[in-house]
């Protein structure tokens, strides 16, 4: 699935920029659950555009990452990742108590086998080491327009008139997605020996108006479109 992402590498990037409140707001929310990270491995780092803003705005750096497209790959280099891999999270080797923190920033939906690598995540890290899953739950507001929009095939359709935010994401990137629930990752998590799970949270306000300001991250999943759960070996 994630070199079909090669063609739309700058798509990607394009879409955020154009978005800089959601940006802002999905950025703090990563970097609030990144405190004292220690050594971080980025599964699905993408262009490398929220490890620079982790190291630019918050000073919290993500080394070493993990981009099966070489698009998305061949950018984050040059923003000072460690692309170590261009394969999928079910390929890769994370190791075996190499990191402090595994970071799953906007891919766990993106990941076919989530309950095979969150596994492999648990064996990957150091003792007291901690899991960070981030993504869009399937409950949420934004999950549901998502997941209504790859149903029609399109974002123009009289269903969603009216409901989805004046630049909404390409539905290339919607028509590949797979969300799961709040519940579900949960699941995922303490079935692979996870403990001392928190919750924080973004983009409380309705998609329609996410971009009018930037938001800081609150505790909880009850209300957020965009959800960090935080997890510990």
């Amino acid at each position: 699935m994630g070199k079909g992402f090669d063609e739309y590498a700058e798509n990607y990037d394009a879409w955020f920029l154009a978005n800089p409140n959601v940006l802002h707001s999905e950025a703090a929310l990563v970097a609030s659950t990144l405190r004292d990270a220690g050594r971080v491995l980025s599964v699905g780092c993408g262009s490398g555009l929220f490890e620079k803003i982790l190291r630019d705005d918050y000073g919290i750096i993500v080394a070493d990452g993990i981009e099966p497209s070489e698009g998305m790959a061949a950018i984050a280099r040059k923003r000072g990742v460690n692309v170590i891999a261009t394969v999928t999270a079910e390929e890769a080797d994370f190791g075996d108590g190499v990191y402090d923190t595994i970071l799953f920033n906007g891919t766990p939906s993106y990941i076919s086998d989530l309950d095979a690598v969150v596994k492999k995540a648990h064996k990957a890290l150091r003792p007291g080491g901690r899991i960070v899953l981030i993504d869009v739950p399937k409950e949420s507001g934004y999950g549901i327009m998502y997941n209504l929009a790859k149903a029609l095939g399109t974002w123009e359709h009289p269903l969603l008139e009216g409901v989805f935010p004046p630049d909404p994401y390409p539905m290339e990137f919607v028509n590949v997605a797979n969300w799961r629930t709040t519940a579900e990752k949960v699941r995922l998590l303490t079935e692979a020996g996870f403990k001392d799970l928190s919750f924080a949270q973004t983009l409380t306000t309705h998609p329609l108006y996410s971009e009018n300001r930037p938001e800081e991250p609150s505790e909880g999943c009850d209300r957020g479109d965009y959800v960090a759960i935080t997890a510990w070996k």
